[in-house]
């Protein structure tokens, strides 16, 4: 259990790293081209990467990962509408509005958001550490927002579109945990490629056309790791962690876009940006040092997903099982009750 949730953290990490980078680099891709026609070309250069490398891995006989069922198409659908079509225009349309280093600041609410309607809407545990981390985060949002306002930025719209966006990505990741334990290569293609067509197909009919070749091939290369490779580790730790603590670690991206935003477009430094940053990192932090452990019981259920034989997967073998760790089959879980550190990942969703 430890090193898995190790592996989480590491992985909602490296997300935040590649996702945090793309916000002040898609803001140099904007001139000439519509935010719609971006974020195709973005969500599209995801789907289309990711395609090539899920279908080579299923040629090579490589994929270890559950492929999607059935049941979790509608969990992908209305994942990929609201935040692979919806955030990424609201997103891009608040990034012309706002300087960039604010706007991914402001990104630090998707964490926020997304750890809200876990606990609210989808019953997931956030304790009063994980609480307090957010109302910093959104007190640094108000000071950005602010910023916005006074220093004639784009005033209040700025602030507002990109927060929308985060909404949707955090209605997203809550409904793209529901099917974490699936392959999240194929997750990735599906979403980019269904959202990179549809939104490049609303950008064209609003008018919108193709930026120059070099500003396409950017977009393209940007959204298969800023985008892609971003999200495909983000559902490596939703599985690992759970909803709202991967969406904590994963707050930890702004800051990365700030500072880039600061060295590329060499936008100043000013006590306001400090301040929000300050707040923003407290609520991080708070995040990051939260531990939660008790004694809690794991009912029977049965699923399918990549895994070891740890505490949790104690089960027997049918002839037709794959041999070697890790491996993915169908598998039951029995009832158990034991106490150890734990984050509600896919074995964790008990109540409290």
């Amino acid at each position: 259990m430890v090193r898995a949730r190790q592996d989480g953290v590491l992985w909602a990490l490296l997300a935040a790293l590649l996702f945090g980078a793309s916000a002040p680099l898609a803001k140099g891709l904007l001139a000439g081209v519509s935010p719609q026609v971006l974020a195709g070309l973005l969500y599209l250069g995801s789907g289309v990467g990711l395609s090539v490398l899920w279908l080579w891995q299923r040629s090579a006989g490589t994929a270890r990962e559950a492929g999607l069922t059935r049941q979790e198409v509608p969990w992908v659908v209305a994942a990929v509408a609201i935040g692979g079509i919806l955030g990424p225009v609201l997103l891009l349309d608040g990034l012309s509005r706002t300087p960039a280093s604010a706007a991914s600041l402001l990104l630090n609410l998707e964490g926020v958001l997304t750890a809200l309607l876990a606990w609210l809407v989808f019953r997931e545990n956030v304790s009063p550490r994980i609480a307090l981390g957010m109302a910093a985060i959104v007190g640094g949002g108000t000071v950005l927002a602010w910023r916005g306002r006074v220093d004639g930025a784009g005033g209040l719209a700025g602030p507002a579109l990109i927060a929308g966006a985060c909404l949707c990505w955090a209605i997203d990741n809550n409904l793209t945990q529901k099917i974490s334990g699936s392959d999240p290569i194929q997750i990735a293609a599906l979403k980019g490629a269904i959202a990179g067509s549809v939104n490049l197909t609303i950008g064209f009919l609003l008018s919108g056309s193709l930026p120059q070749g070099f500003r396409v091939a950017g977009a393209l290369l940007l959204g298969v790791f800023g985008y892609g490779v971003s999200l495909v580790l983000f559902v490596l730790a939703l599985r690992s962690l759970g909803t709202a603590r991967t969406g904590a670690y994963f707050s930890t991206a702004p800051f990365i876009g700030a500072i880039l935003s600061v060295l590329i477009w060499r936008e100043p430094v000013t006590a306001t940006l400090v301040a929000a940053g300050s707040l923003m990192g407290l609520g991080v932090w708070l995040h990051l040092t939260e531990r939660h452990a008790h004694e809690h019981v794991h009912e029977p259920f049965s699923h399918s997903h990549r895994h070891t034989h740890d505490a949790h997967h104690q089960h027997t073998h049918s002839p037709d099982d794959p041999p070697g760790e890790p491996h993915t089959h169908y598998h039951l879980h029995g009832r158990q009750v034991h106490s150890h550190s734990h984050y509600p990942d896919i074995h964790h969703r008990h109540g409290h």
